[in-house]
């Protein structure tokens, strides 16, 4: 059984992003795991497993323009089928 259901990931187009911010934001109020939040102050991209991606994508919104947004669904993958 995976335990965070749904890879997340999407690029953050904004000004004064912090790579830091937003990964304390994540710990702090999201469960999931394998976070990566990578970029500069313009562009982030993000990568994190969670049961609640609509979270991730509400306050990602919020920090600027979202885009490349993938949600896969890794339990469907894992038993073989289309994620």
């Amino acid at each position: 059984m995976i335990e965070f259901r749904y890879d997340t990931q999407l690029l953050i187009e904004g000004k004064h992003l912090s790579e830091e911010e937003i990964n304390d934001y994540f710990v702090n109020n999201f469960k999931g795991d394998c976070l990566l939040a990578v970029g500069d102050d313009e562009l982030i991209k993000i990568h994190f497993h969670t049961n609640e991606p609509w979270q991730v994508l509400e306050y990602c919104s919020t920090l600027g323009e979202i885009f490349d947004i993938v949600i896969e669904d890794m339990d469907r993958q894992a038993r073989g089928l289309q994620g």
